[in-house]
């Protein structure tokens, strides 16, 4: 094991951050906070779907699942059992950049949890069957009903990926991947897939709460120090894009839905960078609740749009320009047609209207206030610290977060708007309900 570093405390993260990296390339990160008896144990494998090769859509989230199905030491659904028997929750995620495991516990049940994570880290594919991979198989294809098929406008997701980046870019399809590939892989290609990326040298493993750096480095060492780590991670295939898109893209679905909704998307910059915190703060002024743009001047104002079901957000991508998506759904009577021009017209107005030092000061403080709920919790803070360690290197880089929102100027949002929004650039899906198309 490596040296620790010395904690590393800063205005915007106010607790401590202790760093270790094991020989065999295990990155642990620590941040104590002896407040309350609780500790939260988070890991980021540096796998997504974005790392997925063609042929093989879907395994990162497949894994998601499978790592719940039983290890060498473990046995199926005993994990889940061990940590909420002894008050714990626990869940995992996947996205494009990224697959997610964590626990939070009592912190006197520190050990079981690290000890249950190594096991699955070291020790699913050995105890991967036909059987298991069948069954979550099956699992995936009925969440794929229930969260994107069978629910009103559940498949906009999918279809934006697709309309905002190319055919083979590592975003151009969705984590939850094609049922064809899954089905169509063997246990041995499971297997391989597992074997190159959740290994020890991919993954950052995060501990917040109750606990010392020395306790977590000692634990790590224990139960994660013995695992071999892998030469030749594959590295996820180009996601570089030169910039928003010159031609526009449109889609018109017909489906059982309550009421035409506009979806408008465009591609921005990557997550990190200046031009995704404008973004950011645009996103806050465009539209996110009662005071913002779109509210005021499409729900309120032309009363146009549901006052429900507007608003604007970005999704953070980290390794390619990240999309703006800004949603409208039309109110009774209101022609779709109509909807969309409201939006062109709020969005074009963010260039020729500059946004008010009222408009400004309010996104900063909504901002704010969502920064700080993120981090009022372990389990929030340890996710953070993982995401800034696995995207950018070094855990302590989330203390710039906040303050680079809150230096963004009304200049900024400006030169945001009028470099990613053209309406050249813009991706359009609209719904209409059946009998409307």
């Amino acid at each position: 094991m490596t040296s620790p570093s010395a904690p590393v405390v800063t205005t915007g993260y106010p607790w401590p951050i202790e760093t270790t990296r094991l020989d065999n390339g295990l990155r642990v990160v620590v941040s104590e906070d002896r407040s309350s008896p609780v500790v939260c144990v988070n890991l980021w494998y540096d796998v997504g779907s974005r790392h997925e090769p063609a042929g093989q859509t879907g395994f990162a989230h497949l894994f998601e699942h499978l790592m719940f199905e039983g290890s060498v030491h473990v046995k199926k659904t005993e994990h889940m059992r061990l940590v909420q028997g002894n008050g714990g929750s626990l869940n995992a995620t996947t996205n494009p950049d990224r697959t997610n495991y964590f626990e939070t516990m009592p912190s006197e049940h520190l050990e079981l949890a690290l000890w249950l994570e190594a096991d699955r880290m070291g020790g699913l594919v050995p105890a991967l069957t036909q059987e298991t991979l069948d069954n979550q198989r099956e699992v995936v294809k009925n969440e794929r009903r229930q969260r994107y098929e069978n629910v009103p406008y559940g498949d906009a997701w999918l279809r934006l990926l697709e309309l905002l980046y190319p055919p083979g870019h590592p975003y151009h399809h969705p984590t939850i991947g094609s049922m064809e590939d899954l089905n169509a892989a063997g246990l041995d290609t499971f297997k391989a897939f597992h074997q190159q990326y959740y290994v020890p040298n991919n993954c950052v493993l995060t501990v917040a709460g109750d606990a010392s750096p020395a306790e977590v480095f000692a634990l790590a060492e224990k139960y994660f120090g013995q695992l071999a780590p892998v030469a030749g991670i594959p590295a996820a295939p180009s996601a570089h894009l030169t910039g928003p898109a010159t031609t526009p893209a449109r889609e018109t679905v017909s489906a059982a839905v309550p009421a035409p909704r506009i979806y408008l998307s465009h591609r921005t910059h990557p997550f990190g960078t200046a031009g995704y915190d404008a973004i950011t703060v645009l996103a806050t002024v465009l539209g996110n609740g009662r005071g913002s743009r779109l509210y005021q001047r499409l729900a309120d104002g032309k009363r146009i749009a549901q006052p429900d079901y507007i608003g604007s957000y970005g999704v953070d991508l980290a390794h390619a320009p990240a999309p703006l998506i800004i949603t409208a759904t039309a109110k009774d009577g209101v022609d779709v047609a109509e909807l969309e021009d409201g939006l062109s017209e709020v969005i074009a107005g963010l260039v020729t209207e500059p946004v008010t030092d009222e408009e400004l000061s309010r996104a900063k403080a909504l901002l704010t206030t969502a920064w700080w709920r993120s981090l009022s919790t372990v389990g929030g803070r340890a996710d953070t610290l993982g995401r800034y360690a696995t995207q950018f290197g070094d855990p302590a880089t989330v203390a710039y977060r906040l303050p680079q929102w809150l230096a963004v100027t009304a200049d900024d949002v400006t030169e945001a708007a009028a470099y990613a929004l053209k309406p050249e650039s813009r991706v359009t899906l609209t719904y209409l309900p059946e009998e409307k198309a």
